[in-house]
């Protein structure tokens, strides 16, 4: 992946320690075939959100499509946390949650 993230998860909450990608149900090690995974599970969820949308109430409707898109890749997916990446490819560093997003997004 030449364009992936570098977590900084000094707790190892969610990012592997041996591999250094994210902690997922499969125990997929490789971050190209992770990508590959969770893109295809997510694509399946996408579609049963364009048939059954969730309509955004607030930040916990976000929690909730969160939650509905990766279910199947992530054991934290849809809970309140935080996670720091660092995009490899301009090294910025970015903290964001979906309240923060929302945050964004909204002023």
């Amino acid at each position: 992946m030449s364009n992936s993230y570098k977590y900084i998860d000094p707790d190892y909450t969610y990012i592997d320690p041996k591999t250094g990608i994210l902690r997922n149900l499969q125990d997929v090690s490789d971050p190209e075939v992770l990508l590959f995974v969770e893109s295809s599970a997510v694509t399946k969820r996408l579609l049963e959100l364009y048939e059954n949308p969730i309509k955004i109430k607030g930040v916990d409707s976000l929690f909730e499509i969160h939650r509905h898109l990766f279910q199947d890749i992530y054991i934290w997916a849809g809970k309140k946390g935080l996670l720091k990446s660092a995009k490899t490819a301009n090294n910025s560093s970015q903290q964001l949650t979906l309240t923060t997003l929302l945050d964004i997004l909204t002023n």
